[in-house]
């Protein structure tokens, strides 16, 4: 008891003096109260182990305020909405390429789209597409997928890629749909040179989406822990590297609500470190790629 209560007392005494506004360090019942925000607001779970990275993300945010305590910017976050949601903004993870995890890109290329094509030759389909990027950050997925589909299906397919994700700040961002060069060495030469434009405006250092994917993507904000989500149905759902921030009843609510807006005859992509545990609806088709259990060849639409 002797050594915890010494370490709650330096807590509170510990500032960072870096600050031109000195700020008390967080303490063990201010990060419980953020833990059970986020996770009420946005499900993700803030372990132990993501003490540091609370606040880190959220000591600019204080400084901007002058709040000498994350205690006080806990009230201003309970009371203000807007702060609510740029406080999330400041906690998620970010972190995204182009056409990353390569093998569900081609998994599309080589076995899914062909068969979509001779559905709808065979009038078993429609030619239409609808794409979730449930997670879509900066913009780098849903426009890979944009790419995707482009390169596969002809003119006078209806395509569409709804991107969401929680935080306005990297939705901002997608809008934009601006990047650093450099990250053009993660598309395919291909699509690089067919949809990608480079030196824009005399930008020469960033590469933009060029119209043809960018009118075949739209944008909303979407709290995988809320009530408000689209309806559906989807023929893809991408929900990668999200799941792994939520506890195993929050994840399975999750991906339960996924798969009733998936097609009966679609398929929904996770992350690499994720799986879905055997959960009865869904079957594997490869690992971290599933369809519902038992898929209908005639789609609901």
């Amino acid at each position: 008891m002797r050594v915890a209560s010494a370490r709650l007392a330096a807590d509170r005494l510990a500032f960072d003096a870096a600050s031109p506004h000195a700020i008390a360090a967080l303490t063990d019942r201010e990060f419980e109260a953020f833990q059970k925000l986020v996770h009420a607001e946005a499900g993700i779970w803030l372990a132990p182990v993501k003490r540091a990275l609370l606040v880190g993300r959220l000591a600019r945010r204080l400084r901007e305020l002058g709040l000498a305590s994350y205690g006080a910017y806990y009230d201003r976050v309970v009371a203000d909405p807007a702060e609510k949601v740029r406080m999330l903004d400041a906690i998620c993870t970010n972190e995204t390429h182009f056409f990353r995890e390569p093998r569900h890109f081609e998994l599309l290329a080589e076995r899914v789209f062909p068969e979509w094509r001779a559905a709808a030759e065979a009038g078993r389909r429609p030619r239409r597409v609808r794409v979730w990027s449930a997670a879509c950050s900066s913009g780098e997925e849903p426009y890979s997928i944009a790419m995707a589909l482009l390169a596969a299906f002809p003119e006078g397919w209806d395509l569409h890629v709804l991107a969401s994700d929680l935080s306005t700040k990297v939705l901002d961002r997608a809008r934009a749909a601006v990047w650093p060069i450099e990250k053009a060495t993660e598309i395919p030469e291909a699509h690089r040179r067919a949809y990608m434009l480079r030196g824009f405006g005399g930008h020469e250092g960033e590469m933009k989406a060029g119209p043809e994917i960018r009118s075949l993507v739209s944008f909303d904000r979407v709290n995988l822990n809320g009530d408000a989500w689209p309806t559906g149905p989807f023929d893809l759902v991408f929900c990668r590297n999200v799941l792994i921030y939520f506890e195993r009843a929050g994840k399975a609510r999750v991906v339960d609500r996924l798969l009733d807006r998936l097609d009966p005859a679609g398929y929904l992509f996770l992350g690499h470190a994720e799986s879905l545990g055997g959960l009865p609806r869904a079957r594997a088709v490869l690992p971290t790629v599933y369809a519902p259990a038992a898929p209908s060849r005639s789609p609901s639409r």
